[in-house]
């Protein structure tokens, strides 16, 4: 069990190492520094390819392939490569300590599933030329990821339960889901290059409800940059993405408060409400700086850092209230059975 542990830990540890270098190297334009998949022109690494890379490089010197960005996306492949060996080790070793309560080898076999075709993913990112219904899903693969291993290794360290209402825990399901609504909208603004399309906050091109194109900038299956009809995207549907993105940072951003301040009067959940609610003000506070410093690279990765932060901390409410509330059902229907069962002795 202790190997099964370490193997979570280190897993948990690489995932956000990948998710965060993997938007790194989105938000350095370096996605197609290999244009090819696994390898880079055929090639291990880009060392190897250094002919090809030069020459790509030599004829469109602003282009997507130069030495330094094909080193980032590479990386990127070997951590995720290295990534994936450990998760099929976790489900090897689950599936030999089934036995133990600490072990979800159903989980975990689920987890290989979904690193399989997060690896599908990657390929099509390159392949498909960033279309950004691709490269969005590989982010929400990379954040589920994320969210089963930190799952497994609360599973694996069985973590305190904390009794709370119903409420609160309807309160966290529903925080949960409007997180990764909100993921979603944040890696379909960043996939669609439309995080500066308002420079200005809180408002919008100087209005709180600017035109927006809300047709063209949702319609999913479509080239980067490009309408459905293959037309340039219009300013006004980069607006729309963006915007919506801000609406459903205030509606998730409220709700979440509210939760990590539920949790926070209880001293049973004292300590994760704080932690969440540091989580929900950090991020806010980078988004906001996103918009009024133009996007440097540093604070882009750390908008994707916190996000991530934000889907671990939700996850380990949601486990310690769930398995408390279940719990505690499970105890009144053992309670009331043991009545039955005393009333005809």
């Amino acid at each position: 069990m202790n190997l099964y542990r370490r193997l979570i830990l280190v897993a948990l540890m690489l995932t956000t190492a990948v998710v965060v270098f993997g938007a790194y190297v989105r938000l350095a334009d370096a996605g197609l520094g290999c244009p090819d998949w696994p390898g880079c022109y055929g090639r291990l690494t880009p060392a190897h390819a250094a002919e090809h890379i030069h020459e790509a490089h030599a004829a469109n010197p602003h282009g997507p392939v130069s030495m330094a960005k094909a080193w980032k996306e590479m990386i990127h492949r070997y951590l995720a490569a290295t990534l994936g060996l450990l998760i099929i080790a976790i489900a090897v070793q689950a599936w030999r300590t089934r036995a133990s309560p600490c072990s979800a080898p159903l989980v975990a076999s689920a987890l290989v599933g979904v690193v399989v075709f997060q690896g599908l993913l990657g390929m099509w990112t390159v392949t498909l030329l960033l279309k950004p219904a691709i490269v969005t899903a590989h982010l929400l693969g990379g954040m589920a990821t994320l969210g089963l291993l930190a799952w497994l290794a609360l599973r694996a360290w069985r973590a305190e339960h904390a009794e709370v209402s119903m409420g609160v825990l309807l309160m966290a399901r529903l925080g949960f889901v409007l997180l990764v609504a909100q993921i979603a909208l944040g890696g379909w603004t960043s996939t669609n290059y439309a995080a500066l399309a308002c420079t200005d906050f809180p408002t919008c091109q100087g209005k709180w409800l600017p035109e927006a194109d809300f047709a063209n900038a949702f319609h999913i299956v479509r080239e980067l940059g490009m309408t459905a009809d293959g037309e340039l995207l219009p300013l006004a549907a980069l607006t729309a993405i963006h915007w919506l993105h801000r609406v459903g940072a205030l509606v998730a951003g409220g709700v979440l408060f509210l939760l990590a301040w539920a949790l926070s009067r209880r001293q049973a959940t004292q300590g994760i409400g704080l932690a969440l609610l540091c989580a929900v003000v950090l991020q806010v506070l980078v988004g906001v700086a996103n918009v009024v410093f133009s996007l440097p690279l540093f604070l882009a990765v750390a908008h994707n850092a916190g996000a991530a932060l934000l889907v671990v901390v939700m996850v380990g409410v949601n486990y310690r209230l769930g398995r408390a509330v279940a719990s505690a059902a499970a105890h009144k229907l053992e309670h009331a059975r043991a009545r039955h069962k005393n009333s005809y002795a």
